[in-house]
């Protein structure tokens, strides 16, 4: 999960002023079909800051679901309804796992001293 695209810019203390402000790190997804084969796939993490749509940030592959999706059979007919929905409703709320690997790491403890 690469979101350094997402923050391009920003210091992990602006990072996190933005979530306690409401932002949020997201995910969409989408669906293509090509006769009886259908792939669902998850877009870049995007990160959405207080005040913006998630909806409006998603369009792009919603749209692409709604023209691509439907072809396979029978994944086309189950996964495009399930895609447009998640995405029209925001995305995947991914915010919690992105905190947690912007958390540094506690060092390791020192070796023991061999004598």
């Amino acid at each position: 999960m690469d979101f350094s695209k997402a923050t391009a810019g920003m210091s992990p203390n602006e990072i996190v002023f933005e979530i306690n402000r409401g932002g949020r790190f997201v995910v969409f997804q989408y669906c293509f079909s090509i006769l009886i084969m259908t792939f669902k796939r998850t877009a870049p993490v995007q990160f959405i800051k207080a005040g913006e749509s998630a909806v409006v940030k998603g369009l792009p592959y919603t749209a692409l679901s709604t023209v691509f999706g439907w072809w396979g059979i029978p994944w086309g007919f189950i996964y495009t309804p399930q895609v447009i929905y998640k995405n029209l409703k925001g995305g995947v709320d991914i915010t919690p796992l992105v905190l947690a690997r912007l958390q540094p790491t506690a060092p390791p403890p020192p070796a023991p001293l061999l004598r």
